[in-house]
């Protein structure tokens, strides 16, 4: 199998999750000098994962959930605010890395205004990664779990992202240059109330976010710039049960349970908070610090908004 030119373009950045070596082709695979071996699907994503599998994160039916609505371009503004605070700090052959990148929709609309950077998306979710490989011609795409030590060299990305995902501070603060950016997207309590006014089994957003966001990455960083996003979006009934089902809810739902034509809102409420932060030079690097978002649009450890 040949290697994914995206990921050809990554390799120099990535090492061994489990020796911290440097990665290079081997045969349909990428091996580290002490022979640590890891695949290459044929849908162009690699395995990094080792050990114990992280569970969570979409599985088959999220994912199609997820590529059907988010094709209808309901969310691009919030994928257009997610490049407007990334490319500012993005050189011309800069890196962006996407932790928990899900089908790669915000990893993409990052690169298409940066012709000559390279990105990488990280994700749990293999379904979602099938997507995240093919989201953009400079986009590589890796199986890894946010609360694991990323599999990147120190101090060798541009921009992390973190859309709507579950953070893991000092690993953001170690990966990133010390010029770079951290772009957290997170929904307000107005996000999509409609429909958790409607789907009593939603899961709901937690009140203390903000604070619990504001003391994880207190220790690693400043906040630099944040973009409110708010709209209203009318909705189709087949694209109110997307929404609904790429969701954590989906996991505690059933799909009879909204035959209801009456049950679904016929439009709702998209607000959130898109803010870059800049690294703190204090020298945290070595600390551990995670902070999970498990809210409506939460996804545990890997990720895929």
């Amino acid at each position: 199998m040949l290697l994914p030119p995206a990921l050809e373009q990554f390799l120099d950045l990535l090492r061994c999750p489990m020796c911290r070596t440097r990665l290079h082709p081997d045969r349909g695979a990428l091996r580290c000098p002490a022979g640590h071996t890891f695949d290459i699907a044929r849908h162009g994503y690699v395995s990094l994962l080792t050990g114990t599998r992280a569970t969570s994160g979409d599985d088959a039916d999220m994912a199609r959930a997820r590529d059907r609505f988010l094709s209808t371009g309901r969310y691009e503004p919030i994928r257009q605010a997610v490049a407007r605070l990334a490319a500012d700090t993005v050189p011309e052959q800069g890196a962006v890395v996407d932790v928990g990148c899900g089908t790669g929709y915000y990893l993409a609309g990052v690169l298409d205004q940066r012709p000559g950077a390279r990105g990488l998306g990280l994700d749990t979710s293999v379904r979602a990664l099938r997507s995240a490989a093919r989201a953009h011609e400079r986009a590589a795409a890796a199986t890894w779990d946010v609360f694991r030590p990323f599999p990147l060299a120190d101090g060798v990305a541009d921009v992390v992202l973190d859309v709507f995902a579950p953070r893991n501070p000092s690993e953001f603060h170690r990966v990133l240059r010390p010029t770079g950016r951290l772009v957290v997207v997170r929904p307000t309590g107005r996000h999509l109330a409609e429909l958790r006014g409607q789907v009593p089994a939603m899961v709901t957003i937690d009140p203390a976010k903000e604070q619990r966001l504001h003391q994880a990455l207190a220790p690693f960083f400043e906040a630099a710039d944040t973009e409110q996003v708010e709209y209203a979006t009318s909705l189709t009934r087949l694209e109110a049960l997307d929404l609904v089902g790429m969701t954590p809810s989906a996991r505690h739902l059933n799909r009879a349970d909204l035959d209801d034509d009456g049950l679904l809102p016929h439009q709702v409420t998209v607000s959130l908070l898109a803010t870059a932060y800049r690294p703190r030079g204090n020298g945290l690097r070595t600390e551990r610090g995670l902070e999970g978002d498990r809210g409506l649009e939460g996804r545990p450890a890997g990720g895929s908004a």
